[in-house]
């Protein structure tokens, strides 16, 4: 029988390794493109980094990535997140690599894992873990290192082996296609040496010998050593050539757009030109495509990259922070992968010529056995060009690409943009019948310990960098003790403290009192602090505390940049002309690291609730806790927290920490303009910017998953400068209203989102529209028909209006010679969260219906779903519920619950007779807004 059971388990496992070895993928490359089993592959992919995100979002994200026409998700690897301690490692939760990848299988999309292990992102210290920087024999990383090199393989090493565990490389049936050794180390290379090319051979040699069976790319390495495959990152790579004539050309970065720093303005990329780009890349031999970021995400915890990357981490992205789709540039993109994905063949197969059309436009031509494909590129700044191609006018506007699938027919052209633009809207918290405000219960951080005793848990005579503290926290503690007398030269009426800093706050304070604080100011990040003191005779504590907002993530040798209090710091003197100067760098210094009440692994540590006062809330007041709770808000949209009033800090929900916190500091008001920003010519992150004189980061996202159901959850604030956080408010992320586009005979789609129905049509016009989004104005010529009116006829109710733009549905447009397009501006969408919600309640089912009634000179009410007892719809431009059933009536009035302040059966009239649902009533309640809106309504409910 043992015999028989062990032949049996041999058998299955053979029968296991025969099926995943059937499903196998071989991925090479030749110097065309990517293969699959042989078959040359147009790719285009798209980064997701995991732990910017949660695992309850992941299916939606690679979802949407799917529908925006990607082939496959990049994701670097996070050493410092997973590896916080030396040999500790932590796959859990948002950083359960193996759960991403299996997620992105499961919607059949491939994977571009990028282990590094420096990853550069923005992220802390470039992904490396402080550790690593500390350890004995290491002077300095990414060079040829012995004890480095050996830490960089152990890690590298543990990722494979945990990915092959799993049989997630294609060689094995799984989806990774391609993985990454290094990252951009050609742009530094040169400061290292000899040692850096040693260092990159041996990299490309470790990787190899890993026998992962798909191939390892370096990019921005011109010399990658064989067979690494160089690629390209940056804003235009059109013109980039591999090393290796086997290579495909290779775009790893294209960048969508660009991080925020603390103090910066938003930064962001004109879709036409990304497209423009991409399409560029394209057209001139590219076939491998990667958008960093295609969803950027949220930078949690201590996360964020130094010396000032935000919380944030959006990078005008085709995926929002919150997971929206970034309108029009998600739906553009899609356009133009659609294309892309049409002309594979010849693409990848066909030869290719290219002729000078004059007027600094371009023809490419594919040309294979399986058909023709073409592109037109205007490369001027200015000037749009007519040109005649192949016997046919082709309009291209200037920087723009024109496509051209069978080389006869514009399917495509970046500069013409007819996809939806969204408006991102934040509203308050709708749980609530009236805004409340949150009750607050506080206490102040006990800081007597390193304040007034000085008290540390190493001590050295020289000033320390804030990275021998192992990142266990943003804070470090510097204090010492002078003695001085009133003979000591330097004591005068008239003595302050200098410290020379490159930490990114310094606080500091004098025998217990605080005297001030210094922060960097956004592209400045060393700096002086000086304050006037006043010492007393004999020992004199000073204490220092030095704060990061992330440690140093790119540049030559960065990870021995100083951070900290490098020094000098000094007492002055001064009486008169002279100037007598004593320097404590070389005193005894004592150090701690970090707060008390924060653990090494950022949580909140249990603080006795006697400590927690809920009388008297202090404002404005630094180093101060803050607490509440509040309720979920209602639905499914994402969640924000507006943290305006607030100066600096951290936050934690429900015990987990959204990240850090900086509202007070405002962005840096130029460079800014009123005028849509043009996308022609050659971009760069200061080209286009916005938000500037506002704070860098108002809003914070708060993950859903972070939350539970009903009013027990809890906001923990670690308030630093002092702020008020009276007028906080949690918000939900949603769309506000949409501006749909099509030039002359393409088709506008113009939708809601999650579920939600048009309620109305702001602005419509066919013609030479003026304005964007939220300011249109009609143009001097426009269509006969009333454009407004046809829009409301077609798209009231729906989820999705298609409209097709052309003279037969809008009639004819006198001027000629004029590029006639078709806009619409969108009002506010109903969130059928709302129904449902009504629905689950009522316990019923409820019959779908669109219908318009007018009640008296109560108003407009638009009715998108009704039950027995209970009726959803809007009242003029707001959303409206209403339920009447055992529980008692309920009214939801833009969001907001209100009370009714009473209801009658209507008068029997044709206006009201019953229906299948029951009988009628009448309706008066006041809203929440009677400034607006008059005070209060009729409304029918059944």
């Amino acid at each position: 029988m043992m015999g028989l059971t062990t032949l049996l388990l041999l058998s299955l496992l053979l029968l296991h390794q025969c099926i995943s070895t059937a499903n196998a993928t071989k991925v090479s490359h030749d110097g065309r493109a990517i293969t699959s089993d042989g078959q040359r592959r147009l790719l285009i992919c798209g980064s997701i980094h995991y732990p910017r995100s949660t695992p309850e979002m992941w299916p939606d994200l690679i979802k949407k990535a799917k529908e925006g026409g990607l082939d496959a998700i990049e994701t670097y690897v996070f050493w410092n997140a997973h590896e916080p301690f030396r040999r500790q490692y932590d796959f859990s939760g948002n950083l359960d690599l193996i759960r991403f990848i299996k997620t992105i299988q499961d919607h059949g999309l491939y994977v571009v894992l990028r282990i590094g292990p420096y990853v550069c992102a923005e992220w802390n210290y470039g992904g490396f873990p402080l550790w690593l920087h500390n350890m004995r024999g290491i002077e300095e990383l990414r060079t040829a290192n012995t004890v480095y090199m050996k830490e960089m393989q152990n890690f590298t090493e543990k990722i494979v082996d945990m990915v092959k565990k799993e049989k997630l490389f294609a060689s094995q049936g799984g989806p990774i296609i391609l993985s990454q050794v290094e990252n951009e180390y050609g742009n530094v290379m040169t400061s290292y040496g000899h040692a850096g090319k040693v260092y990159v051979d041996w990299c490309a040699k470790m990787a190899d010998s890993l026998n992962i069976g798909v191939p390892w790319i370096m990019c921005q390495q011109s010399d990658a050593p064989k067979p690494m495959i160089n690629t390209c990152n940056g804003w235009y790579c059109d013109e980039f050539t591999p090393n290796n004539p086997n290579s495909p050309k290779m775009w790893t970065e294209n960048w969508t757009g660009w991080f925020k720093s603390w103090g910066g303005s938003d930064p962001f990329r004109t879709t036409e030109d990304l497209a423009y780009a991409t399409a560029r890349f394209f057209q001139h031999g590219g076939t491998f495509n990667n958008y960093y970021m295609y969803h950027g995400g949220t930078n949690f915890g201590r996360s964020a990259g130094g010396p000032l990357i935000t919380t944030s981490y959006d990078y005008d992205a085709p995926l929002d922070e919150y997971g929206y789709f970034n309108q029009p540039k998600f739906g553009h993109l899609k356009e133009l992968h659609d294309a892309l994905h049409s002309m594979e063949k010849v693409l990848t197969h066909g030869n290719v010529s290219h002729t000078d059309l004059g007027n600094s436009v371009s023809a490419s031509i594919y040309q294979s056995t399986d058909g023709t494909g073409c592109f037109l590129s205007n490369t001027n700044t200015t000037s749009d060009a007519r040109v005649s191609f192949q016997g046919a006018l082709y309009d291209v506007p200037a920087w723009s690409v024109s496509v051209l699938p069978d080389c006869k027919n514009e399917v495509y052209n970046t500069a013409k943009v007819n996809t939806e633009t969204w408006v991102i809207e934040k509203k308050a918290n709708q749980t609530e019948q009236e805004p409340v405000p949150l009750k607050w219960a506080w206490r102040h951080e006990n800081l007597d310990d390193t304040v007034i005793k000085g008290k540390g848990d190493k001590s050295a005579s020289k000033l320390m960098d804030q990275k021998a503290a192992n990142d266990v926290s943003d804070y470090l503690w510097y204090m010492t003790s002078v003695n001085i007398d009133e003979n000591d030269p330097i004591w005068s009426d008239d003595m302050s403290l200098r410290v020379n800093c490159t930490g990114q706050v310094l606080h500091a304070y004098v025998n217990g009192e605080y005297i001030g604080r210094e922060f960097v100011t956004y592209g400045i990040f060393h700096y002086v602090f000086e304050k006037k003191i006043k010492l007393k005779p004999g020992l004199n504590q000073i204490t220092l505390l030095s704060v990061t907002t992330g440690f140093q993530h790119y540049g030559p040798k960065f990870d021995m940049i100083a951070n900290g209090v490098p020094g000098p710091v000094e007492i002055i003197g001064r009486k008169g002309d002279q100037t007598v100067i004593t320097d404590l760098s070389s005193h005894e210094w004592s150090f701690k690291a970090g707060i008390k009440s924060i653990d090494q692994y950022n949580n909140l540590v249990k603080v006795d609730s006697s400590e927690w006062k809920t009388h008297d809330l202090p404002t404005q007041r630094k180093m101060t806790w803050y607490k509440t709770t509040f309720k979920a808000p209602m639905g499914t949209d994402p969640v924000s927290l507006d943290l305006d009033g607030l100066g600096k800090g951290l936050a934690w929900v429900n015990g987990k920490s959204i990240g850090r916190y900086w509202p007070s500091n405002i962005a840096k008001s130029h460079n800014c303009s009123e005028k849509a920003c043009d996308y022609r010519g050659k971009y760069d992150n200061n080209k286009c910017v916005r938000a500037c004189g506002l704070p860098t980061q108002r809003w914070y996202h708060v993950p859903r998953s972070f939350l539970v159901d009903g009013d027990k959850n809890e906001l923990v604030l670690w308030e630093e400068f002092g702020g008020n956080p009276s007028s906080l408010n949690f918000q939900t992320v949603s769309v506000g209203k949409a501006c749909g586009y099509a030039y002359e005979n393409k088709t506008m789609e113009i939708s809601c989102s999650h579920g939600r129905s048009i309620t109305g049509v702001r602005f419509a016009s066919f013609g030479n529209v003026q304005g964007s989004c939220g300011s249109f104005q009609k143009g001097t010529c426009q269509g006969r028909k009333n454009a407004l009116d046809v829009l409301k006829k077609e798209c009231i109710g729906k989820e999705k209006c298609v409209v097709t733009a052309n003279e037969a549905v809008f009639g004819s447009v006198d001027c000629k010679g004029i590029r006639k397009r078709l806009v619409a501006e969108i009002n506010l969408c109903l969130f059928f969260f709302l129904l449902f919600f009504f629905l689950f309640t009522v316990g019923g089912v409820v019959l779908f219906k669109v219908d318009q009634k007018y009640i008296g000179d109560c108003g407009a009410w638009m009715v998108f779903g009704k039950g027995r007892g209970f009726v959803v719809g809007v009242l003029g431009s707001k959303q409206v519920a209403v339920m009447n059933d055992n529980s008692g009536l309920r009214v939801v009035f833009d969001g907001c619950l209100v009370s009714p302040t009473w209801y009658t059966p209507a008068a029997e009239s044709d206006s009201f007779k019953d229906d299948e649902f029951g009988p009628q009533f009448h309706l008066r309640f006041h809203t929440p807004q009677p400034s607006i809106f008059g005070g209060s309504y009729c409304i029918c409910v059944f």
